[in-house]
């Protein structure tokens, strides 16, 4: 993939703070997506609280996915 983050894992306790570092989580990696063109952004929830936001080629470029596991 890239040398550059790809993966952004998030820990929260409350709403507006999963909210904001959410939205955070998922610009930045528009910003890293449009260097390839090739992946899509996949959140995935593995607990209340507890997400990751990850470039995915299992996404379309341009997309953004969410899972619950």
């Amino acid at each position: 993939m890239t040398a550059l983050l790809d993966s952004i894992d998030i820990c929260v306790t409350n709403r507006q703070a999963l909210d904001e570092h959410l939205e955070a989580a998922v610009k930045d990696l528009q910003e890293l997506a449009m260097l390839t063109g090739t992946h899509g952004i996949l959140v995935t929830r593995h607990r209340p609280g507890n997400y990751t936001a990850a470039l995915s080629d299992q996404v379309p470029f341009g997309m953004t996915r969410e899972v619950i596991r």
